[in-house]
Parts: structure tokens; sequence; C-alpha cells
């Protein structure tokens, strides 16, 4: 069975690039590349899947928005 999550990337201050998967809290990996990425995301989500399977039908992801205050 296939299934598919949405996957948010950052890029840190030190150049990797981050990826976290909102549907499943605490599923997050990090690599210098993205192609290096997107294997290492793939493999925390079969193992955030493996611990708590029925996890990932909560939430439906929407999309991101920039906020901007005055700090």
């Amino acid at each position: 069975m296939s299934r598919e999550f949405s996957v948010v990337i950052e890029r840190d201050e030190e150049g990797y690039y981050v990826a976290s998967v909102p549907a499943l809290p605490g599923c997050h990996t990090q690599a210098r590349s993205l192609d290096e990425l997107m294997e290492r995301v793939r493999e925390a989500i079969l193992l955030c899947l493996e611990v708590e399977a029925e996890a990932a039908g909560g939430l439906e992801f929407v999309g991101v928005q920039r906020v901007s205050v005055l700090a």
C-alpha cells in the first residue's frame, strides 16, 4: 500500500536541509543535499509509521504561511 505525506523542507544556518512531516509529530531528519534528504525522510516516515501507525491519519496538511511580526 502506498501512502503520501507532505514534507516541509527548510535550510538551517549551516546549510543543512531539514525536513519535517506535519502529519507525523516528531518525524524529521536532515541532510547536506536534497537527494540525500529525500532518501532519509522516506526512512524516517517508515520508522515513524512502525511506532505509531494510527497517528498518520489525524491531520491533513494545508500549507505553509510566512508571518511577519515586529520584535
